[in-house]
């Protein structure tokens, strides 16, 4: 494993863990300005502004906990991208019915000028389990 693929990796590791922690301002820092998130059956969510404020109206109600199986990294040159298999669990902070979803998900990624990735595109396709 050469080190892009790593640091990618790395990058979907720590996703997880700061969701699951709250933390929106490490996961806002995982992501270009001009991140578009595209989800079946909703309008492409454009930029991190727009997941900012999703993200932090779903906390305020629920907490999410999210894993993941990598299938593929490919890296060429500036960009990458990233196949995983993922699921969601969504839990209501008052108690209730938990919502899991999953599916596949495929990133791309663009390197920046300090070697640091950032997710640019992510193309969601996970659906309802239970």
């Amino acid at each position: 494993m050469d080190s892009d693929d790593k640091a990618i990796r790395e990058l979907v590791t720590l996703w997880h863990t700061a969701t699951a922690a709250g933390d929106v301002d490490t996961v806002l820092t995982l992501m270009a300005d001009d991140v578009v998130f595209l989800v079946a059956g909703h309008a492409p969510m454009r930029g991190r502004g727009e997941f900012e404020r999703g993200l932090r109206n779903l906390l305020l109600q629920y907490r999410v906990e999210s894993t993941g199986d990598i299938h593929e990294v490919e890296v060429n040159g500036s960009l990458a991208y990233c196949w995983a298999h993922l699921t969601v669990r969504v839990i209501p902070l008052a108690g209730g019915k938990i919502a899991v979803r999953s599916g596949n998900v495929l990133s791309i990624l663009r390197k920046q000028v300090n070697g640091s990735w950032l997710i640019a595109r992510d193309a969601n396709l996970l659906t309802l389990v239970n």
